[in-house]
């Protein structure tokens, strides 16, 4: 695939490379007076990243001195599932629009049984994963600026049974039709993804996407 524009403002850019600098240096340090330069460099992070994403410095300090070890980006699993020419999505209660169900991977998670559990948590329904349709830097997506740097994973999954039950993070659940979609909630789902679950829908032996 062609090199993907970073859509992340500069400033966000550097935050997340000094913190990552940082943490690694954190990591390995061993002289004491290094430690104190590693900690104001994570500071500087902290506060150029607040600039950048007008999230509490507080809350990213926690979120910053709470990453051990060497650095990766996270992973979010989402469930891509359709019924007939409808695509699955669920209401996040904390922002009150659409998405495909799913969240970050939990440690001892396969791709496939993420997707299968957050579908299940989080709308009602069974799904079996059947198909890995993308895997994504967020960063190179049309996504609002976040402090977690994240590949996002879209797994196909055929729907097997169950039906609508909401859950303490959402609130609506239902299938809606690729001209029809609800506000979609972009820190999670973009429409491009959603077109691209499509293209994947219409095209069974289209290869993986991947940045």
């Amino acid at each position: 695939m062609n090199p993907r524009q970073d859509h992340r403002p500069r400033l966000l850019r550097w935050a997340q490379r000094i913190q990552a600098l940082a943490q690694t240096g954190l990591t390995y340090v061993k002289d004491p007076f290094d430690r104190e330069r590693y900690e104001e460099l994570r500071e500087m992070s902290v506060e150029m990243a607040a600039l950048a994403t007008q999230a509490p410095i507080a809350e990213l300090r926690a979120v910053f001195a709470a990453e051990l070890g060497y650095p990766t980006p996270k992973v979010d699993v989402r469930a891509v599932v359709f019924r007939g020419d409808q695509v699955l999505l669920v209401r996040e209660v904390r922002t009150g629009a659409w998405t495909f169900p799913g969240g970050w991977a939990d440690i001892g998670d396969t791709v496939a049984g993420a997707a299968e559990r957050e579908a299940l948590e989080e709308s009602g329904y069974r799904v079996r994963a059947v198909k890995l349709l993308a895997l994504l830097d967020k960063s190179r997506h049309e996504h609002p600026p976040s402090v977690d740097y994240a590949y996002k994973v879209l797994v196909g999954c055929e729907l097997l049974g169950g039906e609508p039950v909401l859950s303490h993070e959402t609130d609506g659940v239902g299938f809606f039709a690729k001209e029809r979609l609800p506000e979609l909630d972009t820190h999670r789902t973009t429409r491009g993804q959603v077109e691209l679950a499509y293209a994947h829908k219409a095209d069974a032996s289209r290869p993986t996407d991947f940045d």
